[in-house]
């Protein structure tokens, strides 16, 4: 049995000691091949280099096998010669640097390096990095670079494609292509997507963005970084770019506009609908680092007379144009909240129960000029899924999600600046 640790990339391992199990160095990890797995390859063998031998061994003799250590079964006295075969699939040799093309044939990014992982208890190849990290990684500059990021107060983004969307692998490829055309790229998840479109050129972005259908585009914008962000929606039509803005939850649309030139960014509002404009023009008014600049208009509230099936029903027919729904929110009839209510005990009560005699009161609350660290020590001091925000009349304004805590939180590229309009 092989014990390899977490997720390891290529360049981690490449021309790494490879160690017998009595501690002598055999030689230096030259390759590693892997089998034409769908859709991910396993790792077969490893390629060992020793002056001018070449070793191979079957990944059943592989002892150890992580970003320190690789140590192999069989004994320095035991070892014989190996050739590697022309119908082998060498991950270093075929795959690095290699073009990913669409269907069609236009390229679109390069293997910068390529991420091994754990697959049903097997080593696979799980992704490809296609971003400027795999780059410094290889250069051995990653941590330098993580550093001098830092002190701009930027964070490196790792834009991974995931395996699963390349064409099974052969031989000696010249390219590597994509399980779906461009026409089709809108299977992608979110987040795969923005990885591509952020690395490819601009006219092949546009062109890839353009062939979405409006939801996907408005859950694919707001995983780019904010200045591919303004180049889409410079390209596209202002009608288009109002209609994708709709259809994102308020606080993203939001944080969108907050990137664009003033001007531009009210024109896209004057063409939105009323109702969502409304919400997005009340989310820029405040600063970006506040409950109220973080927080989103789409939530649930209902008046604490409304009984538990009333309530059930009314939430079938509003849940589709809510974002996340984890508490009903008690208001009164100027919109002052009075009480909160989480989905289990509405499930849980009987039908007649009126949400008064349930809802949980004195609700926590946030005012809307809370700092973002207040935030984050809130929801974590109550066990929060969602904290409501409120103004100082104690009206339901918004409610911040841990999601929207983890954005800050965590480090990601996908951290958007608000300008106040």
């Amino acid at each position: 049995m092989t014990f390899f640790a977490g997720e390891i990339f290529v360049s981690e391992i490449h021309n790494k000691p490879v160690l017998s199990q009595t501690g002598e160095e055999i030689g230096k990890l030259h390759d590693i091949l892997v089998n034409a797995g769908d859709p991910f390859p396993a790792v077969s063998a490893l390629v060992v280099i020793s002056g001018i031998k070449t070793y191979l061994f079957p990944w059943e003799e592989v002892s150890l096998f992580n970003r320190r250590v690789i140590t192999v079964a069989p004994r320095l006295s035991e070892l014989k010669p190996a050739s590697i075969s022309d119908t082998d699939i060498l991950i270093v040799r075929d795959l690095l640097d290699k073009q990913i093309v669409d269907m069609n044939g236009a390229k679109l990014v390069r293997v910068n390096d390529l991420e091994l992982g754990d697959v049903k208890g097997k080593l696979c190849l799980v992704a490809a990095d296609i971003g400027f990290r795999g780059i410094l990684r290889r250069l051995g500059l990653e941590k330098r670079g993580e550093r001098i990021a830092s002190l701009f107060k930027y964070t490196l983004p790792h834009k991974l494609l995931s395996w699963h969307y390349v064409q099974t692998i052969e031989p000696k490829v010249r390219h590597l292509a994509l399980t779906v055309s461009r026409q089709k790229v809108s299977s992608l998840h979110p987040a795969d997507l923005a990885a591509l479109i952020s690395e490819v050129s601009q006219r092949e972005r546009s062109a890839i963005f353009g062939s979405l259908d409006v939801d996907t585009a408005a859950e694919a914008l707001h995983e780019l970084e904010p200045r591919v962000q303004v180049d889409i929606i410079d390209d596209m039509s202002k009608e288009r770019a109002s209609d994708i803005l709709e259809r994102m939850p308020p606080d993203e649309a939001a944080d969108v506009l907050g990137d664009l030139p003033e001007e531009k960014a009210q024109e896209l509002i004057n063409l939105m609908e009323k109702e969502e404009a409304e919400d997005v023009q009340e989310l820029l008014e405040h600063e970006e680092d506040t409950a109220g600049g973080l927080m989103t208009t789409e939530y649930l509230a209902f008046p604490p007379d409304m009984t538990v099936e009333e309530a059930i029903k009314e939430l079938r027919l509003e849940a589709p144009d809510v974002e996340t729904i984890y508490y009903l929110y008690i208001v009164d009839y100027e919109e002052k909240i009075i009480g909160v209510l989480s989905l289990k005990h509405l499930i849980l009560a009987t039908a007649s129960t009126l949400l008064s005699d349930i809802m949980i009161t004195p609700p926590k609350t946030l005012p809307l000029d809370a700092g973002r660290n207040d935030v984050a020590e809130f929801i974590s001091k109550y066990n929060l899924l969602a904290a409501p925000v409120v103004d100082e009349n104690m009206v339901l304004r918004g409610i911040v999600t841990v999601d929207d805590v983890l954005d800050f939180l965590l480090p990601t590229a996908s951290r958007k600046k608000r300008r106040k309009l």
